[in-house]
């Protein structure tokens, strides 16, 4: 099993012809994003594997293997040799997979190397205009009026805005019915047609139809309010103690992989995420990068996620 510790220790960020010279990549890469198309994760994934393949020399393949809260995706990636040559990028719904889940076979810290923290994002609670609700506190009136009559649009158990509504239903001790669908782009779509009333999530896909007036925006997800949208109060400033999501991003590698292409891997991630072009790239879909991406800070990162979050899932059944 690949030493975590040997991980840790690798140099950060050395140009890539100082390491170890394996003859790795001699062929293209495949990297499982294990969410559907046209949402947060996705769309930092297919940046991310671009800018990668520049660095390596070698092309690096999305994949999309979707279903089941990422666990259909994290499955098909534990079947490959650890060989470098499949990488996994996970985002919130990872640290959930073995709770909302518990036939899933791999645990999400020990059975997941991480090597990059790539992308993080605010998501936003929206609701259909068609809502006479304009604010955080009308909404909230109107979720304790409706209860389960109220639909919120998730993608499935387990994914960002599923584990968002399912935050803002326990701390508001609202009863709102979330609907899953297969992928975000899906919910979004009928939130916008009316057939949901209310979802939080990526600004990738929502701010362009706040923009236009196809949706209306409430609050941003986040602990206190985004640079990016600073007339949106934080859900926390608006009444919802303690509310904070941010979306994230890790890339990750099998455990077993040789510490030198696990290496390789980590600088060609990093040196992507640092590069200014891929920050434009990813700040025009409404994502920033960390201040340290390095294999450290993404497992404690990851660890510190599981803890959080595995105790709210306890109490979610999988049929959402």
């Amino acid at each position: 099993m690949l030493s975590r510790r040997l991980l840790l220790a690798a140099p950060a960020l050395l140009p890539l012809p100082a390491l170890a010279q394996s003859g790795y990549p001699d062929r293209p890469i495949r990297m499982i994003i294990p969410v559907g198309v046209a949402g947060v994760t996705d769309l930092v994934g297919r940046i991310l594997a671009e800018a990668m393949g520049q660095i390596l020399g070698k092309p690096v393949i999305p994949e999309n293997i979707v279903g089941a809260g990422s666990t259909v995706g994290a499955q098909a990636f534990q079947r490959t040799a650890a060989d470098g040559y499949t990488i996994y990028i996970g985002t919130n719904n990872h640290p959930v997979m073995k709770a909302l889940y518990p036939a899933f076979p791999f645990d999400p810290v020990t059975d997941f190397v991480p090597v990059c923290l790539v992308g993080r994002q605010p998501f936003i609670l929206a609701v259909n205009p068609s809502l006479p609700i304009n604010d955080v506190a009308a909404l909230l009136a109107w979720l304790r009026k409706e209860g389960a009559a109220a639909n919120y649009g998730s993608a499935n158990p387990g994914a960002t805005n599923h584990m968002a509504g399912e935050l803002l239903k326990q701390l508001t001790r609202t009863d709102f019915t979330i609907v899953p669908y297969r992928t975000a782009a899906n919910a979004v779509q009928d939130l916008v047609a009316g057939r949901m009333q209310v979802s939080i999530d990526s600004p990738s896909m929502m701010a362009p139809l706040m923009a236009d007036g196809r949706l209306r925006a409430l609050a941003v997800s986040s602990a206190t309010r985004s640079e990016q949208f600073p007339s949106l109060p934080a859900l926390a400033e608006a009444g919802v103690a303690g509310y904070d999501l941010t979306a994230w991003q890790v890339l990750f590698v099998k455990p077993g992989t040789p510490p030198e292409i696990a290496t390789r891997i980590e600088q060609a991630a990093r040196q992507a995420v640092a590069d200014p072009a891929v920050k434009a790239k990813l700040l025009a879909v409404k994502v920033e990068t960390w201040p340290d991406s390095s294999p450290a800070a993404a497992a404690a990162h990851v660890r510190a996620e599981v803890a959080r979050w595995t105790a709210i899932a306890a109490a979610i059944q999988p049929s959402g």
